[in-house]
Parts: C-alpha cells; structure tokens; sequence
C-alpha cells in the first residue's frame, strides 16, 4: 500500500437568494457528502456560530432560519491546494504579482501580500471553492518558499493561517541536471537536519550556524531561510515538490523517508509506475493510485480557474476513481494534509464551510445554490455576472450593445 500524497495535475480542455444572516441556521433535506464517509446521507445540519453543532438523519433540528436544500447535494467547501489567489492578479502585469523574491529564498512568505478584494476571489467562489493554499512561485533554491491557507470570503479582516507549506521544484531544467538537483537538495536538508535548539536559540546562533556551512554561506541563507528550514525538518511541515517522472518520484521518495519529510509530490503524471509495474501512465493512473492507498487531491495549472479541480475530479471518476473518494480529494484529504484540523468535512464541531449544489458538483455546468463560509450565508456574485446583468437584462444600454 503506498502511503504517499500525490496531487494530481488535470490538463483541461479549454442567481442569489436572500442571505442568511443568523448564528443560527438549520439546513435541512439535504443529500450529505460529507468528505468522510463513503455514502452519502440524507440528513440536516445545524450550524450555531459558524460551527456544526448537530447532524440529525431524523428530526429537524430547531434554528431562527432554516434552508430546504430540498435533496440537493451538499459538500464541504472545495480547497484548492495549489493556487496564487490573492497574490498575483494578471500575470503579464509584474505590478500585480507579489508571488516573488529578489532577496530571500527557503524563508520567503506570501502571507502578508494577500488581497482579500482579488476579483479572481469571487470568482472561484461562486463555483465552490470557499478555500485555498495560495503558494509563492520556486525560487532559487530546489526547495523553499512557504504558502498560505485563505479563506475566500473577500473579508478584510482575513481569516488565514500562514507558512503552513513549503514548496520546492525536481528535474531537468535548462541550467541544472536532476543530479544536481537532487544532490542540493539533499545538502540542504542534510544542513537543517544538523541544526538543534542551541543552533535555534537566538539570531546571532543562527548566523554562526550559517557562517559554519560552506552550503550555507555559498547559497546566502538568511535568518528567515534557517528557521524556515528547522520547521521543515522538525515540525511536521509539508513540502510540496512537483515533478513527474517515475525514476525522480522514487528519489524523493527515498529523501522522505531519510529526512522524515511531509512529502506532497504534486503532478506525478507517472505516479502508476511506483504504485505497480505498469508500462506506461495513462488516464486509469487515479483509480489505481486511489487503490494502493495513496492519499490524492486534484490542482490544475495556474489561472484564474482553480474551480476546475472540480472538472479533473468528474474526469478521474468517470474512468474509475470512486466518487466518494473524489469528494474527499477535494476536501478532507487537503484539509488532513495540511493540517486545516477544523476544515474540510461535515462533522459535528467542525466549521461551517459548506456548498449546497444545484446538481451534481463533480459536473462543470453544476453551479452551488448557497455557499457558507464560517456558517455565513456568502455573496455569489461576481464581475462576470455584473457585466451580464449590465449589458444584458439593462433595456437602458449604451449604443453599442443595443439591437
């Protein structure tokens, strides 16, 4: 059984109600995915404060305001793992990207550049994804820079949990072979692991403890860099590495178990090959990963559309992976992996982020009914929809957009 994270990268082919303001809502009738058991339910949740406080299969539980999701699908809110919302808004506009760093590199944080009024924020949104880790780009060293946990709520006053990943970069490059890579990066970790509480213990130790390390010293670390490296080596930090080919899987995989490292290998197109002896990755590549225990999620390659991973998760189920386990790979298992202990599943005690669908969310033309965020009744409307209901239901349009 293969114990290892794998996030899957899919190559895709290219009306509000009145909100619900209350701390305490009932939503009731509904079809329960709850991102944990393997069937879904019929039952209705009780939400006290943002937080579930009751799941009942019989009675209705009593609330100032109820919804009747009248047996439409509800979810936990989708996590999207790999994103840069918040961070970069045009990428050919350097003035809207804060994904980089010209003088850190393992210790460069995105957190405190996260635009809560992103305009890519609603419109992820609106199509259930009521979460994300948003990551730097690589640097310059094979591993380093952290990303952070949002919640998607457009709120000023934001609800985050930062440098909770670190991420990191294996195979050929124009500049480097796989041999080097894999070569600095098992010295750096080799450097952090020789690291201890003394070397920790203040600034000036930390800098004694670079000039020491000839890597240390070539490569520049700063204090931000050591001490970012001492979580990861020593705190349960997961390390997103993205690469492809079987041959670099089964090399990381053998750092992971020398370092102890919290590996996520994101991609992993040929992921089949180190879970069985198959001659070649193919489509069927999620259904046999989810069989050998693997733990999996879906991304899809950066844009504006991170709800996508929707789209790869109807795609991985329709040649074989089941549709519970794709609830959860969207779900629960980005909550589990980085440590969200609060998100990502209908239980009691959790937070309430939750999605009540209009038809099956695993289909892209299925748009959610009501989005909660921390149990609030959120906003589904986004840019796209005001130019629509500007330029199309407005009889009073400019010149140009008349018949």
């Amino acid at each position: 059984m293969i114990k290892n994270k794998f996030l899957l990268a899919f190559v895709i082919l290219s009306s509000n109600a009145l909100f619900l303001e209350s701390s305490n809502l009932v939503i009731k009738n509904a079809e329960i995915y709850d991102g944990i058991e393997n069937n879904s339910y019929q039952g209705h949740i009780l939400i006290n404060d943002g937080v579930i406080s009751k799941i009942s299969k019989t009675t209705v539980p009593y609330a100032e305001q109820v919804y009747d999701a009248k047996g439409k699908i509800i979810t936990p809110g989708f996590i999207a793992p790999d994103t840069q919302l918040g961070i970069v808004e045009i990428g050919a506009l350097s003035v809207t990207r804060d994904d980089e760093a010209s003088i850190y590199s393992i210790g460069f944080s995105i957190h405190d550049a996260f635009n809560p009024n992103s305009v890519l924020i609603p419109w992820n949104r609106a199509n259930g994804i009521t979460s994300a880790i948003t990551l730097p780009r690589n640097t310059s060293s094979p591993i380093g820079g952290l990303g952070s946990f949002f919640l998607l709520d457009s709120n000023l006053d934001i609800s985050s949990e930062a440098d909770i990943v670190m991420i990191g970069r294996f195979g050929g490059s124009g500049s480097s072979s796989r041999a080097e890579t894999l070569a600095l990066i098992d010295d750096i970790l080799s450097f952090a692991s020789s690291l201890d509480k003394k070397d920790m213990s203040s600034d000036s130790s930390i800098d004694e403890a670079i000039d020491d390390s000839s890597l240390a010293s070539h490569m520049d670390f700063k204090l931000r860099d050591v001490k970012a490296l001492y979580r990861l080596i020593n705190s349960n930090l997961p390390l997103i590495i993205k690469t492809h080919r079987a041959s670099d899987i089964i090399k990381l995989i053998e750092l992971k178990n020398t370092y102890n490292l919290n590996l996520i290998i994101m991609g992993a197109q040929e992921a089949s090959l180190v879970a069985f002896d198959e001659l070649a990755s193919n489509i069927n590549m999620t259904p046999i990963l989810e069989k050998a225990g693997a733990t999996l999620m879906f991304n899809v390659s950066r844009s504006h559309n991170y709800h996508l991973i929707r789209q790869g998760a109807g795609v991985a189920v329709a040649n074989g992976m089941s549709y519970d386990g794709a609830i959860k790979a969207l779900t629960s298992n980005v909550a589990k992996t980085f440590n969200l202990n609060d998100r990502g599943s209908i239980k009691v005690g959790n937070i309430a982020d939750i999605v009540v669908w209009e038809a099956d969310p695993l289909e892209p033309s299925s748009m959610p009914e009501k989005v909660f965020i921390n149990g609030v009744d959120t906003d589904l409307t986004t840019r796209s929809t005001r130019l629509r209901d500007r330029y199309i239901r407005d009889l009073e349009k400019p010149n140009t957009y008349r018949n």
